[in-house]
């Protein structure tokens, strides 16, 4: 899941300039094999706008670090979790970057949540050599920069928007049979483009026939006027790629508005604070695609889902407790791997990673660090996320 990000590319430049300076691999950010602990930077959008999501990763990331911890660590070192808050600004998040290569030394980077926020670190990570890791940044500039090349230190855990895009339009085709539909995206986020134009293409080329398409910006609260319009058009499915801020308020007025209409999005929408926006009724025929359902029986995701309630008082792990908690063992995997904690031989194991068994799939890394792996679909039934379907790559 992406969010918009500010130009932020000149100071972050400057900023990699002077660190390249120090940069040579895990020396340079302060974990050389001598060390006798693994120092992971978490660089989280844990106040601000989307703050649901981090705090979630986060969860999920110290979830994990305190279970490899308890089985030994890593090659024998005991990992010492360093937080930073980007307050949900790319900004600060290349702020925080800043910090935690060169006051806290660390060994590698998890974060941000979102895309924008991790491709403003992705140029000093690149600098420092320092391992950067994105739990849910799905944009693809997040791994392959605008002129296409790999962002060597760069990796992620969840698949990219265009495959979420695809996923979305094939799903509306094929299971809901519907011949039309309509787009509404916010216009200020790159990621409801992403969704957006992928949505457009799979579904036209398909035979599908789009409607309508309008937009809003973030932060809107009263779209009514837009949703009037596009009932005029009398679509029979909705696609609202967005962030569950706006997308609560616009599932809710949709349905005042007397459109029934099933409506979908993609991993945005994964937040509890939804249920509160919308109304659980209102999001009744509502579907999403998410990174995994607690209602997969697979036992990797069923262990996975006990212990986080044991640790949190029953409640379910949502899908960004469990990418946080994945990019842990996607690192620590390529670290057994490599026989090594320095960074540049985490990076080569990184990617070639191959059929790696995580909570949130099977995961492989193409050659731009795309994971290719499976998506689920999740629909909303009174209020809570029930386990659809699951689309394979």
């Amino acid at each position: 899941m992406k969010k918009k990000f500010s130009k932020v590319f000149m100071a972050s430049a400057l900023a990699a300039g002077i660190l390249a300076g120090c940069s040579g691999g895990n020396q340079a950010s302060g974990g050389g094999d001598n060390s006798k602990e693994f120092k992971l930077g978490v660089n989280m959008e844990l106040s601000g706008n989307v703050a649901s999501y981090g705090e979630s990763m986060a969860k999920g990331v110290e979830m994990a670090v305190a279970e490899i911890n308890k089985a030994g660590g890593v090659e024998g070192k005991q990992i010492k979790v360093i937080k930073v808050d980007n307050k949900s600004e790319a900004a600060e998040a290349t702020n925080g970057i800043i910090k935690l290569t060169s006051q806290d030394k660390v060994n590698a980077v998890i974060g941000a949540a979102t895309s924008g926020n991790t491709v403003a670190q992705a140029q000093i990570a690149n600098d420092t050599k320092t391992v950067l890791m994105a739990p849910g940044g799905t944009s693809p500039t997040v791994t392959v920069d605008e002129k296409g090349k790999v962002r060597e230190f760069v990796f992620r855990t969840s698949f990219i928007d265009p495959f979420q895009g695809t996923v979305a339009a094939n799903f509306a085709l094929n299971n809901l049979k519907v011949k039309d539909a309509a787009i509404f995206s916010d216009s200020s986020s790159d990621y409801a483009k992403g969704l957006s134009d992928a949505f457009k293409e799979t579904f036209k080329k398909a035979g599908g026939k789009i409607v309508g398409e309008d937009s809003y910006v973030a932060k809107d609260t009263d779209f009514r006027s837009t949703l009037t319009r596009l009932k005029a058009k009398n679509p029979s499915f909705i696609f609202i790629p967005g962030y569950y801020e706006e997308v609560g308020l616009i599932v809710k007025q949709a349905r005042e508005l007397g459109i029934t209409v099933p409506l979908m999005g993609a991993d945005g929408w994964d937040s509890p604070k939804l249920v509160d926006l919308a109304g659980a009724d209102a999001l009744n025929n509502t579907y999403l695609i998410n990174h995994y359902s607690t209602e997969d029986p697979d036992k990797k995701v069923q262990e996975f889902v006990t212990a986080f309630k044991d640790k949190n008082n029953g409640d379910a792990p949502n899908a960004f407790n469990a990418l946080g908690y994945d990019t842990v063992y996607f690192l620590a995997d390529a670290i057994k791997r490599a026989g090594s904690t320095d960074s540049v031989k985490i990076q080569k194991e990184l990617a070639k990673t191959k059929d790696l068994s995580l909570v949130t799939g099977v995961l492989s890394l193409d050659k731009n660090h795309h994971p290719i792996k499976t998506a689920t679909i999740l629909e909303y039934e009174d209020g809570k996320q029930v386990f659809n379907t699951k689309i394979n790559p």
